[in-house]
């Protein structure tokens, strides 16, 4: 069986990126359309029964640093090996709204844990396993502010600082220059049909 392909969608709160998810993996189906393969969609933290316990822990108690860094990873172990790694090995294809970049962004460049602890921690949850492509929505964090001010009640992270926002952009755009390969950059302030033009690029590709 061809391993099947991993897949993210990142971007601050309020970038847009949810809005595309459910169209994108419609779209990645109609692609694959051959009875075997199907596309999984899933999200961090979260996608397993003991991810969504501590997601409800994460978005709602406050908690230290890096107490939040160490259930993120404990999270996303578990929903590699009981979500990830077994769809992937069967040939199916993998969507997932967040994943470790999410980590390096909100925990390192928004709250400020140094990098190389959450280099350890990623190398020890994940070895050497990255995404085959991930999807960033970019947005400026006035737009993205506003957006959420739209929205529901605020959770822990959401509830954040323009400031915050800043810097967790900044760290999302560092790690996209630093693997350009693997990003996809979507200018998330043009129209959902724009955005979803870009995206069907992304598809075609693969």
């Amino acid at each position: 069986m061809v391993r099947g392909k991993f897949i993210t969608f990142e971007g601050i709160d309020g970038a847009g990126k949810t809005t595309h998810l459910d169209w994108f993996r419609q779209r990645l189906a109609d692609k694959l359309n051959t009875g075997v393969r199907k596309v999984v969609m899933t999200r961090e933290p979260g996608g397993t029964p003991l991810g969504g316990t501590l997601r409800g822990i994460l978005l709602a108690q406050p908690m230290d640093l890096e107490t939040e860094a160490l259930l993120m990873f404990a999270a996303r172990r578990e929903h590699l090996a009981q979500v990830i790694e077994p769809a992937l090995a069967q040939g199916d294809w993998v969507l997932s709204d967040r994943f470790t970049d999410a980590t390096f962004a909100y925990q390192g460049g928004g709250r400020g844990l140094p990098r190389d602890k959450l280099e350890a921690l990623e190398r020890w949850v994940q070895g050497g396993f990255q995404p085959d492509l991930t999807v960033l929505f970019d947005v400026p964090t006035e737009t993205a502010s506003e957006r959420r001010s739209a929205a529901r009640a605020p959770d822990n992270f959401e509830s954040e600082s323009e400031t915050f926002f800043e810097r967790t952009r900044a760290e999302y755009l560092r790690c996209a220059a630093e693997a350009p390969d693997r990003f996809f950059i979507v200018d998330s302030t043009q129209s959902i049909e724009s955005i979803r033009k870009r995206l069907e690029e992304v598809v075609a590709s693969l």
